[in-house]
C-alpha cells in the first residue's frame, strides 16, 4: 500500500514539473564582464539539481573511502569474535561430553584469537583450566587461570570460584579457603556455591565450629538437603566432643552449650557418655545415656550403660535397666548390660538368667565371655570353658566377616 502511495505521489510530481516547465517562459541572465550568459530558468534548475547530486554523491563516496579501513577492521574483529565464540561452544560441548583433551584444545584456540568479548575469553579460559585439571595437567591449569585474570579481570567471581573448587579437588583446603576469603574481602556476596565450597574446605581443615556456622547459613537458605545437614552437623559435634575429651571442663562447656535437640541424638549422647566415662564421671555418663534412651531407644547406646560401673550406682542402674526391659524385652544388648550389672552386684542367679536370655535372643561373644567369667566365679570351670570356646568361635567368625567387608 505504501509503495503504491509513493508511486502515485512521484507520478503527480513528475506531471506537475513537466507542465510547469512547459508553460514557464522565464530566463536567467548572468553577467560577468566581459561575459554575458543567458539561460532558460528550466535549464538552470536542471543544472543546479545535477550539481547538487554530483556534490552529494561525491561527499558520500569520500566518506565511505575514509571509513573503509575502520569498517574492514571492525569486520575482522567481528569475524574473530565469531570464530572465538564457535571455538568456545565447541570447548563447552566437549567438556560436558567428558572429552577433556578436545575441550582444552578448542578453548585454547578461542583464547588465541584476539578481539573476542571479555566474557567469551573468560569462559574459554575457565573451560580450558577445568579440562587441564581433569587431565591432571596442573601447571597448564594454573596458566589458564592466570590468562582468565589478565584477559577479563572484572570476572572475579567466575575465576575465584573455579580456582577454589579445583584446589579443593586436590585437597589443598587452606589455599582454597584463602581464595574464598579474597572473594569475600572484595565485597562479593557469598552465594550458595561459595558457601558449599567453604563448607567442604572447613570440613577438610577440621574447623568444626566454622562448619556449624556454615551449616546454619545453608539451612536458612534451604541450599542442602536437611538429612545431609543433620549428618554433617552430627559429625562436627562429635568431633568437637572428641577433641574436648582431653579436658573435662571443655567437655562440660561443649555439652552444656549444645542444643537440647542435639543432646537427644543417640550418637552424640554416646560420644559424650564415653568422654565422661573415660574421666571416671560415671554419674554424668549414666544421666546422659538415660535421658537419650528415654527420648529414643538405641541398642548401641544401651551397651555403654554397663561400661562405667560403680558399686554405689549399680543397684540404681539395675532398677533403671529393668524398667526398660518391660518395653524392650527382646533387646539382646539390654539383657547383656543387666547381666553385667548383676555380676557387679554379685547377684549370680539373676546375672546368669539375663546373660542366657541375651544369648537366646542373639548369640554374641560378649555374652559368652561374661557367662564364662560368671561360671568361673561360681566354681563351674567346664561350663566356663564351653562359653570361652563358643565366644572365641563367634569372635573369629565376626572377624572374618569384617575382613571380607574390608576386602582384606
Amino acid at each position: 500500500m505504501k509503495g503504491a502511495f509513493w508511486f502515485l505521489t512521484l507520478f503527480f510530481v513528475a506531471v506537475a514539473v513537466t507542465l510547469g516547465a512547459r508553460y514557464n517562459s522565464g530566463y536567467v541572465l548572468i553577467v560577468a564582464p566581459p561575459y554575458r550568459v543567458e539561460l532558460s530558468l528550466n535549464l538552470l534548475v536542471v543544472l543546479l539539481l545535477a550539481i547538487f547530486c554530483i556534490a552529494y554523491f561525491g561527499v558520500r563516496l569520500a566518506m565511505i573511502t575514509l571509513r573503509l579501513p575502520a569498517e574492514v577492521q571492525e569486520f575482522r574483529i567481528r569475524q574473530r569474535s565469531e570464530k572465538a565464540r564457535t571455538a568456545m561452544m565447541d570447548g563447552l560441548k566437549a567438556y560436558f561430553e567428558g572429552r577433556y583433551a578436545k575441550a582444552e584444545r578448542a578453548s585454547a584456540a578461542a583464547l588465541d584469537l584476539e578481539g573476542p568479548p571479555r566474557e567469551t575469553s573468560a569462559l574459554s579460559a575457565i573451560v580450558a583450566a577445568r579440562s587441564a585439571h581433569e587431565l591432571r595437567r596442573y601447571s597448564q591449569r594454573d596458566e589458564f587461570i592466570a590468562r582468565a585474570e589478565s584477559n577479563a579481570p572484572e570476572e572475579i567471581t567466575l575465576r575465584l570460584i573455579t580456582q577454589a573448587e579445583l584446589l579443593l579437588d586436590e585437597r589443598r583446603c587452606e589455599e582454597a579457603l584463602k581464595v574464598l576469603q579474597s572473594l569475600q574481602t572484595r565485597g562479593e556476596r557469598r552465594h550458595t556455591a561459595a558457601l558449599r565450597l567453604e563448607l567442604k574446605a572447613q570440613q577438610l581443615s577440621k574447623n568444626w565450629n566454622a562448619v556449624l556456622d556454615l551449616l546454619g547459613n545453608l539451612e536458612r537458605r534451604n541450599a542442602i538437603d536437611i538429612a545431609l545437614i543433620k549428618q554433617f552437623r552430627r559429625h562436627a559435634l562429635m568431633e568437637i566432643l572428641k577433641s574436648a575429651m582431653v579436658n573435662q571442663q571443655d567437655l562440660d562447656k561443649h555439652w552444656q552449650n549444645m542444643a537440647s535437640a542435639d543432646k537427644k541424638d543417640s550418637r552424640l549422647a554416646a560420644a559424650a557418655a564415653h568422654g565422661y566415662a573415660s574421666k571416671g564421671d560415671c554419674k554424668t555418663a549414666h544421666q546422659i545415656i538415660e535421658e537419650s534412651l528415654d527420648n529414643q531407644w538405641d541398642s548401641e547406646l544401651v551397651s555403654l550403660y554397663g561400661e562405667c560401673m560403680g558399686s554405689d550406682a549399680a543397684i540404681r542402674q539395675i532398677e533403671r535397666a529393668e524398667s526398660w526391659v518391660k518395653f524392650h524385652p527382646n533387646d539382646a544388648s539390654l539383657l547383656l548390660v543387666l547381666g553385667k550389672l548383676c555380676v557387679q552386684c554379685e547377684l549370680w542367679g539373676k546375672a546368669q538368667n539375663y546373660l542366657e536370655a541375651s544369648l537366646s535372643v542373639k548369640p554374641g561373644y560378649r555374652a559368652h565371655l561374661e557367662l564364662a567369667r560368671l561360671n568361673e566365679k561360681m566354681g563351674q570351670p567346664d561350663l566356663a570353658k564351653s562359653h570361652y570356646d563358643k565366644g572365641l568361635e563367634l569372635a573369629l567368625g565376626r572377624l572374618e566377616v569384617l575382613e571380607e567387608e574390608a576386602g582384606v
